[in-house]
């Protein structure tokens, strides 16, 4: 049985998608009775962990997509009670989508490495870590032009190499469906050719003009972000814009999982 948590959330759901035809497979949700119709679901809520148990029991391939954004401490505490339960319901292999390389540098980063920490020490359980990279839809929301056609994120020269959400949600399927073969494997699924702000507005049809750090952090603060969210974007915009997340620039992981090139970001942000 292969278990996918996560399934309401974006990429779940694609994964889902997917998988929904293939006998063998349950959506676990904090929200069953909003898994699409036909497919079998169980309650999974890293928050209570008290439902983690009776959902993995028989499953042997544990697809965990990562508990969603918060505070670190609540971050770890979701993926360790599910990687715990995991271990005391006899899951054979855990793969689990965490975060590229090259994004240490971000805030958010560090929960995905305890958990990639914690999954290499289990005594019983198989693991794989996909290290995904920034979606291209995510850098189409923070790079958005305004009412005036004009982009003002603070991307600088900086550039991205971001990911179409679909590509990855169809290499997390290639794993999941053949777990052995990516035992002990960690995977960083960036994008092949990194776009940075300029290109995006050509793509657009707008104009940039990118804005300072402050004046983003000060505006997102106002636009009632919680606030650990606050450095999570200020973060990202600073990673992007000083040049950590350009990734390598040649072909990499993510073609070799899909067997064919990664969609380019650009076509994803221009609605092609």
């Amino acid at each position: 049985m292969l278990l996918v948590t996560g399934v309401n959330g974006g990429l779940g759901a694609l994964v889902l998608e997917r998988l929904a035809a293939r006998e063998g497979v349950v959506a676990g949700s904090r929200t069953p009775a909003r898994v699409p119709a036909g497919v079998p679901a169980r309650l999974v809520d890293f928050d209570r962990p008290e439902t983690l148990a009776p959902a993995f029991e028989g499953v042997a391939t544990l697809l965990m997509i990562s508990a969603g954004a918060a505070e670190d401490d609540v971050v770890i505490a979701r993926h360790g009670a599910a990687i715990e339960a995991a271990e005391r319901a006899g899951v054979g292999h855990v793969v689990y989508t965490s975060l590229s390389g090259d994004g240490d540098h971000l805030p958010y980063a560090l929960a995905h490495r305890w958990t990639e920490r914690r999954l290499r020490e289990s005594a019983t359980l198989r693991w794989t870590v996909l290290r995904n990279g920034l979606y291209a839809e995510f850098l189409a929301a923070i790079a958005a032009p305004g009412p005036d056609g004009v982009i003002t994120a603070p991307l600088g020269d900086g550039r991205l190499a971001a990911v179409a959400r679909a590509d990855l949600a169809e290499a997390a399927v290639n794993v999941a469906l053949a777990p052995a073969a990516h035992a002990g494997r960690s995977y960083e699924l960036v994008g092949e050719r990194a776009v940075g702000g300029a290109e995006v507005a050509e793509a657009l049809g707008a104009r940039y003009r990118p804005g300072a750090l402050g004046e983003t952090r000060q505006a997102v603060t106002a636009s009632g972000a919680r606030d650990f969210q606050v450095p999570m974007l200020v973060g990202t915009y600073s990673a992007i814009a000083h040049g950590f997340l350009a990734g390598p620039g040649v072909r990499g992981d993510l073609a070799a999982l899909l067997g064919r090139p990664p969609r380019p970001a650009l076509e994803v942000i221009a609605g092609r």
